[in-house]
């Protein structure tokens, strides 16, 4: 006679026949709630029919259960990550007219999405007329830099150098700093001369350095 394991909430429990398909789909859907693994909850049935069709063994299942669970769980980070950042609005390198600025390289660009310059502790800026296409390209990067895992802030220039002002006004600069301080890439969107004349003393850039000059990445529109 062959013996079977349900899961109950004081742990296995031994029974001699095989549970009813309503008893498993509800074990598995009870673990993976405990266990907090909704893609595997919501896809199990799925990934189950496509390996009996292609005749996986368990152990194939299996990777390929926890496979679409990690899959899942990164995408949910990236958009996560991405939402945290605060971007004004959604804004994607893929989406950008390349043929409206023809003095922009795509190519370039392209190699900058890759997120190397960051890893490496560079800054980026971008300059040029208004209406090129600064913001756009600056939010882009920044929603590529979100995606490959980087931790992503945005701010209007005008809003961090009233930020600084009003830190400085209430002896709190030092720790506004320092909450910048905490994301790998800050962008600056929007980047005036009469901002820098605004600031506290050397604030803005302090900011972008965040005390350690060239440990992290800043973009910059200007």
């Amino acid at each position: 006679m062959t013996t079977t394991r349900t899961a109950t909430s004081n742990g296995p429990k031994v029974t001699g026949r095989q549970p009813s398909e309503q008893a498993i789909d509800a074990a598995i859907d009870g673990a993976s709630r405990l266990l907090r693994l909704p893609t595997m909850r919501d896809r199990y049935a799925e990934i189950a029919d496509a390996a009996s069709r292609e005749q996986l063994s368990y152990r194939a299942f299996l990777a390929e259960l926890l496979l679409a669970e990690c899959d899942d769980r990164d995408a949910r980070r990236a958009v996560r990550r991405v939402h945290e950042a605060g971007f004004p609005r959604a804004k994607t390198l893929a989406d950008f007219d390349f043929n409206a600025n023809t003095a922009i390289n795509p190519a370039t660009i392209n190699t900058l999405a890759g997120c190397g310059w960051i890893s490496k502790g560079q800054s980026l800026c971008l300059i040029g007329d208004s209406g090129t296409g600064k913001s756009h390209l600056l939010i882009g990067l920044g929603t590529a830099a979100a995606q490959q895992g980087h931790r992503v802030r945005y701010v209007l220039a005008a809003k961090l150098v009233n930020e600084l002002v009003e830190a400085a006004d209430e002896r709190q600069l030092s720790r506004t700093i320092a909450r910048y301080g905490r994301v790998d890439l800050l962008c600056i969107d929007l980047c005036r001369d009469r901002n820098y004349a605004e600031a506290p003393v050397g604030g803005v850039w302090i900011a972008c350095g965040r005390g350690r000059p060239g440990r992290w990445p800043v973009l910059v529109s200007a």
